[in-house]
């Protein structure tokens, strides 16, 4: 996967590497580049979210009001999922949000700082930097490996 600087304050590349499998994006999850945080996001892409430099915001779609940072999701294996499979655990960061997988969106990686929390508790972020696309490949193993778990109440986060 080709780099991009770290504190990139230039145009948003159009040329992002992809993460094709779970297995690649659970080596990012598990070793991230050194003092970075990483988030998931689902959206038309770095191009659209924070054109022309890294930042970036998300609207409340309820309000209107403009938030402090984009929507999305860490992907920091939090402590207490102690000894599981880090595997799984990138899974689920795909799994429970494929709900918003709508034509024209699809999920992709930055590195971030947290500036407070949406309507949903979910992280507003500062883009630092574009990371990576989630190809669809990757998208399917996530959903075949967290449908295989014996849990019989795990299901994604969709709303009606």
């Amino acid at each position: 996967m080709n780099r991009i600087p770290v504190g990139m304050l230039g145009p948003v590349p159009d040329d992002l590497p992809t993460i094709e499998t779970l297995d690649d994006l659970t080596r990012l999850v598990t070793q991230p580049p050194p003092g970075e945080e990483l988030y998931v996001r689902w959206s038309q892409g770095p191009a659209v979210d924070v054109p022309g430099r890294c930042g970036g915001s998300s609207r409340d779609t309820l309000t209107g009001i403009a938030l402090p940072g984009l929507s999305a999701n860490p992907l920091a294996v939090e402590a207490w999922w102690g000894d599981r499979s880090p595997r799984l655990w990138a899974a689920r960061r795909l799994y429970d949000y494929r709900h918003l997988h709508k034509p024209g969106v699809r999920p992709w990686v930055l590195a971030g700082v947290a500036r407070g929390r949406g309507p949903d508790n979910e992280p507003l972020v500062r883009c630092l930097r574009p990371v990576a696309w989630i190809a669809g490949g990757a998208l399917d193993e996530a959903e075949a490996l967290v449908e295989a778990q014996p849990a019989e109440a795990w299901g994604p986060l969709a709303r009606g």
